[in-house]
Order: C-alpha cells, then structure tokens, then sequence
C-alpha cells in the first residue's frame, strides 16, 4: 500500500462533510503490468438526477522544497490514473486535490492554468485547517 499524503485524513474528512460516501481508500488501479492506487474514491447520490456521481481523488500535499517539482510529479501521475480509470472506469471523474494555499500561489500563474486546461486537469481546492472543499474546478 502506498503511504499516505500528509493530507489525506484532510481531504477525507472534507469529501463526507459534503455528504460523498467513501467507498475506497485507496482505489487500486491497473496501470498495465503493474498496479497503482488514486487516494481516495467517493460516491454521491444526486437526487435530482436519480443517479449517482462517482469521483477518484489524488491527494497532493505540495510541502515539499520546490512546488515545480511536486507539480510535475503530480501531473504525470494525475495523466497516468485518468488514462487507467477511463479504461476501467469511464463513468468516474478525477480530481486532482491540492490546498488552497497552493493553489492561490502556484496557480495565479496563465503558464500552469494553460497546463491545466490542456490536459483537462480537474482540482479539488481543500481549507487544510477548516477541513472543507473551497472549489471544484471543472
């Protein structure tokens, strides 16, 4: 099992107070040959639709010496697990979490918005010390 991101419980705790039901911590993949885990998995019942919406969550943490680097990571992962889950699991969106300090510093930048859009990265933008989800962005 991989460890864990110094955020995870974080996001965890955010994802049920927004009444999403976990339903896999982590969620294993199929990378090929190999095997991967996203962090988090959720489920919510969405009444108006009579359906369900189902969401894979990747947790990045960003607290290391260089946000370029944690960034690049993240996105080669975050690439690596959208192309997995639209094999085994098309009806599933991916979500790239990250806190909202982060994003307010690193992505004020129309260099790495540009990124994000062109390889339609969704964020999960987290309060790391109130626990709730500030922004999902599409």
């Amino acid at each position: 099992m991989p460890a864990k991101d110094a955020y995870h419980d974080i996001v965890r705790t955010a994802l049920e107070k927004e009444s999403w039901q976990i339903t896999h911590d982590p969620l294993r993949l199929v990378l090929g040959r190999r095997k991967g885990y996203v962090d988090l998995a959720a489920e919510k019942l969405l009444a108006a639709q009579r359906g369900t919406q189902k969401i894979a969550v990747e947790i990045k943490s960003f607290l290391g010496a260089s946000t370029l680097d944690e960034f690049e990571d993240a996105l080669g992962q975050f690439l690596i697990y959208k192309v997995a889950l639209e094999t085994d699991e098309p009806d599933r969106k991916l979500y790239l979490a990250i806190p909202a300090s982060v994003y307010t510093d690193f992505f004020d930048d129309s260099f790495f918005i540009g990124i994000l859009k062109r390889y339609a990265v969704l964020l999960l933008i987290f309060d790391e010390d109130q626990q709730t989800i500030i922004q999902w962005i599409d």
